[in-house]
């Protein structure tokens, strides 16, 4: 059984930074990789937005485009941990911040489908303008 648990959300002003982390427990670990994505309020939990992968052997990231340049995504082999860098955070960021483990069928890390449907409690982004 996959757990998740994500942490390090909180109200920030526009441009300022914060730095998610993951913890990632059980059976996660297709080993392929992991993403990080968002859920704007007022939005159903299928329309989560992409924001950021890792392929977990390798490292390649994948980003979208409204982060690029802004966002780093980052792990940890060995604590089996996820982390997500947000600089210069923009209003439009706010939303619940989410991970998920690429199912490891070796489709895009874009598409939420490709992920297994486990999922934290999320953690709340707050930016201020």
């Amino acid at each position: 059984q996959v757990r998740l648990e994500e942490s390090g959300g909180g109200l920030v002003q526009a441009g300022g930074s914060l730095r998610l982390s993951c913890v990632a427990s059980g059976r996660a670990f297709s080993g392929y990789g992991m993403g990080w994505f968002r859920q704007a309020p007022g939005k159903e939990r299928e329309e989560r937005e992409f924001v950021a992968a890792i392929h977990w052997i390798g490292g390649s990231t994948y980003y979208a485009d409204s982060v690029k340049g802004r966002f780093a995504v980052s792990r940890d082999n060995a604590k089996n941990t996820l982390y997500l860098q947000m600089n210069d955070l923009k209003p439009e960021d706010t939303a619940v911040y989410y991970c998920g483990a690429h199912n490891g069928r070796g489709g895009s890390f874009h598409y939420l489908g490709n992920y297994l449907d486990v999922w934290g409690q999320g953690t709340l982004v707050t930016v201020s303008s």
